[in-house]
């Protein structure tokens, strides 16, 4: 038998390669657990218009990325064969030829960094062949599959990380993980602007990865990151095609257009062919108001209702829809939402159950965040406030979350109180309809996809307590907590902050 060892790595295929873990998987997967290596495996590098498949890959931030092809060759597949350099490999500085899959990470790198990146370093992963067994092939085979750069199937921990350590020399000034794996794998990329890129943790990673069928749960706590792992499923599947239509539902028109500029901007950063128009952030009423459409009833204006027709009647609204701050929202919107995805799918985050499908554990809310609890006079206690923050940042970031009425006094008072601009939060306008560079008066209502340093929460006791955690869970630097009576909801809020 006669072998050449063509780069057959990156071809593309319709179906990425499925590898089950194995021993020795499993024992290159335990080297992350204790070292600066990042493994992934049975991922897919995004690019343009096609998804090529990465059996192996682990980032070193001392040296660069190991890749791995996975061979299930034997002794008795190997021991009678020759082989032969590829014309594409004679002049290589290894003997393992991957130059689709170096060329496809370097056009990443440049489309993305405007650099080549960090070096990139060949390996095999031979599960039937044990380093014993290798002494014993023909020389060619042995030149063209250097076993410095073989990992066999009874090679030990310490051997698969002194091979890795040997690829070069440690280089310190090599870019983080979050830059390098956030760029060939645009679809696990956080980007919060054109210069920010975080990796997804693993949760958000399995959750991209895992198809949605039927009626499904994520539960998940505040600044997880959730809105954005919901992004980029979406992204991730409408670039695979596994769904050709998704809509994702938040409470109000900012909020919608708020997330929408997220996405373009993981677009952006992504450089991929999707169909923009198989993709939509919509609010409840523009749902229903869809299907009353159909249906030739009157449209809903502002007030959301649930016209017992619509339950009737099938809607083929989407394949999938995603239903984020379900907590937020209505339960008979809920409801309708689990009739007209009935023959379809449907994640509903964060709304009431016992069994989830998905759970989020990490949450990126500060810990040295400062709380306080201020029982007086909450109007007053208020202007006091905001005065002071004022004096010691900047007025963008101080955010007021209140009832109406609470609000209009607030905004009525502090136009001769203090220098800085106040405005009202109307979360049924569109983005470009708002200025939120100040300070800003939301409710509860209206507070959907807002961020703020200091946030002011009052009038907390008349709310339900999904509003009134997601208010507090805003603040980044400090939350101020007025009241003027004791109630449940208070009692709730110290024992969850106070015991932290």
């Amino acid at each position: 038998m006669k072998l050449s060892f063509l780069p057959s790595f990156f071809k593309a295929k319709e179906e990425p390669l499925v590898v089950p873990d194995s021993l020795l998987l499993k024992k290159i997967k335990s080297l992350a657990q204790n070292s600066n290596l990042i493994v992934y495996a049975h991922k897919e590098i995004f690019h343009h218009q096609t998804a090529y498949p990465v059996p192996l890959m682990i980032y070193d931030n001392l040296r660069g990325i190991y890749i791995f092809e996975m061979k299930e060759w034997s002794y008795d597949d190997l021991k009678n064969a020759t082989a032969s350099k590829a014309a594409s490999v004679e002049n290589s500085k290894d003997t393992l030829a991957f130059d689709k899959t170096h060329a496809i990470m370097k056009q990443k790198f440049n489309e993305l960094l405007h650099n080549d990146g960090v070096d990139i370093f060949n390996y095999l992963l031979m599960e039937n062949l044990s380093s014993d067994e290798y002494e014993h092939l023909n020389e060619s085979l042995q030149e063209i599959l250097p076993k410095e750069r073989i990992i066999f199937s009874d090679s030990d921990t310490s051997e698969i990380f002194k091979k890795l350590q040997n690829a070069a020399e440690e280089n310190h000034s090599l870019p983080s993980a979050d830059t390098v794996l956030g760029t060939l794998f645009v679809q696990y990329a956080i980007v919060n602007n054109k210069e920010e890129i975080h990796l997804c943790n693993d949760e958000q990673i399995a959750f991209i990865d895992t198809k949605i069928q039927g009626i499904e749960h994520l539960s998940a706590p505040a600044k997880s990151g959730k809105s954005y792992a919901l992004l980029l499923k979406s992204l991730k599947e409408l670039f695979k095609k596994e769904q050709q239509k998704i809509i994702l539902i938040k409470p109000t028109i900012l909020s919608k257009d708020i997330l929408h500029q997220r996405f373009l901007e993981l677009v952006e950063h992504a450089i991929i062919n999707i169909d923009l128009m198989a993709f939509e952030i919509l609010t409840p009423i523009e749902l229903l108001n869809r299907h009353l459409a159909k249906l030739k009833l009157t449209a809903l204006d502002d007030t959301l209702y649930i016209d017992a027709k619509l339950m009737q009647k099938s809607f083929d609204a989407a394949d999938l829809i995603l239903c984020d701050d379900a907590d937020l929202l209505p339960q008979n919107f809920i409801a309708y939402l689990q009739h007209i995805q009935k023959k379809s799918d449907l994640l509903l985050v964060n709304a009431p159950t016992d069994q989830a499908n998905f759970t989020f554990k990490e949450s990126y809310l500060p810990q040295e965040r400062a709380v306080y609890f201020h029982k007086t006079n909450p109007h007053a206690k208020a202007l006091h406030l905001i005065s002071n923050l004022l004096q010691k940042t900047d007025a963008q970031d101080v955010l007021v979350i209140s009832n109406t009425l609470s609000r209009e006094k607030l905004k009525d008072d502090l136009n001769g109180f203090i220098e800085q601009e106040v405005r009202i939060v109307d979360a049924s306008k569109h983005l470009l309809e708002q200025q939120l560079g100040t300070v800003l008066l939301s409710t509860y209502n209206d507070m959907t996809e807002l961020q703020a340093k200091h946030v002011i929460v009052m009038d907390l006791c008349f709310e339900e307590n999904a509003k009134v955690f997601y208010a507090c869970n805003i603040a980044t630097e400090s939350l101020h907590i007025l009241y003027d009576e004791e109630c449940q909801t208070v009692e709730t809020l110290k024992e969850k902050y106070e015991s932290s």
